[in-house]
């Protein structure tokens, strides 16, 4: 209740502030909330009034907390059976659950299937070692150490996503595995994000902007006058002065970013993100970020993971492969590849 009210007082003066007026009948406003998928989110919108953008801002806002609640692997909420609950139920019973988790596991399953195993969300015993470690890294950096690759592979014997057992006709789930988990993380919120976009735009929102961590999803164009949004892609440097490598221009269609930046831990002076490779065990080492272009954001979040764990040849094969999608890949040392369409979406500068 206490987060829910600072996220509303938040929503409140990030109204009173970043209200403009545009060229049009229609005003740019823009609103941020925290928490949900452990991130910040903003929404930017333009309407007709406050009123009207407060509306969608709610209702988005009610929406992703949902969506945040069934698909949380860490804590449990009244009358809600989670992805938490079919985790504490593995080898016991199945877990009668909403509909929305049913579609997004039948949603992960494909992907699974499609990205070749590289994107895995019954991954869940490796990721969990290495979200322990990594958090007590962070606590205590001078400590901080690796999981034995011993324990890992102990692990990765309970990850296979065949186990995962759905009853769409009872609406029901079950690991067959007592030692499995699932860890939504790669694929949760790009999944979400895309099906609110879809609700807004259902209830009436044509000119809107979600960003939600490194997802960001154009509802229509900019405004009135069938503007692009300009989008800027992180640079994966962050001691860089330049602090976006491209502005790119989108209109009703997703960015998605995975990056070894945000969430990682140092041991012995070498960084170890949270992207892990299910073949390995360990963190991807091929590049700093990948940026993904596409549609749907949930199928963006996806090939974001899938194309940063792939060596490059695989990665460009695959997305040449698929209509629509468009990728950045950069390394470590600042070089970048970038798959055949991608520069048709690259603003002229950066201002």
């Amino acid at each position: 209740m206490i987060r829910k009210i600072v996220t509303y007082i938040l929503i409140a003066i990030l109204f009173i502030n970043l209200a403009a007026c545009s060229n049009t009948g229609l005003k740019r406003y823009s609103a941020e909330f925290l928490f949900l998928f452990d991130t910040a989110t903003q929404i930017i919108g333009y309407t007709s009034s406050e009123e009207e953008f407060s509306e969608y801002v709610n209702f988005i806002y009610k929406e992703l907390e949902e969506y945040h609640q069934l698909y949380d692997i860490y804590n449990d909420y009244e009358g809600i059976n989670n992805v938490k609950t079919i985790n504490d139920n593995a080898g016991i019973s199945p877990v009668q659950v909403d509909k929305r988790i049913i579609d997004l596991l039948l949603f992960a399953k494909k992907a699974h299937q499609e990205t070749g195993g590289k994107v895995n969300i019954a991954l869940g015993p490796v990721l969990k070692i290495w979200h322990e470690y990594r958090t007590k890294g962070v606590d205590d950096p001078e400590n901080a150490k690796l999981p034995p690759f011993e324990l890992l592979k102990q692990a990765k014997a309970h990850t296979d996503i065949g186990k995962v057992i759905i009853d769409e006709l009872n609406s029901t789930v079950y690991l067959s595995d007592p030692e499995m988990s699932l860890d939504l993380g790669a694929i949760a919120k790009g999944y979400a994000v895309e099906q609110v976009s879809k609700a807004v735009e259902e209830r009436g929102l044509t000119s809107g902007l979600i960003i939600a961590g490194g997802n960001v999803r154009a509802i229509g164009y900019k405004g009135e006058n069938n503007e692009y949004w300009n989008v800027g892609i992180r640079n994966p440097d962050t001691q860089s002065d330049e602090r976006d490598l491209y502005r790119m221009q989108v209109a009703g269609m997703s960015l998605v970013t995975s990056g070894n930046y945000l969430r990682y831990y140092t041991v012995d002076g070498k960084r170890y993100h949270h992207i892990i490779d299910p073949d390995t065990l360990y963190p991807s080492e091929y590049y700093a970020s990948v940026t993904v272009i596409c549609e749907d954001s949930g199928i963006g979040d996806v090939l974001s993971t899938a194309l940063y764990i792939m060596p490059i040849d695989q990665a460009i094969e695959l997305v040449e492969s698929m209509e629509g999608v468009e990728a950045l890949w950069v390394y470590s040392s600042g070089e970048q590849v970038y798959s055949s369409g991608f520069s048709n979406y690259v603003s002229a500068s950066l201002e």
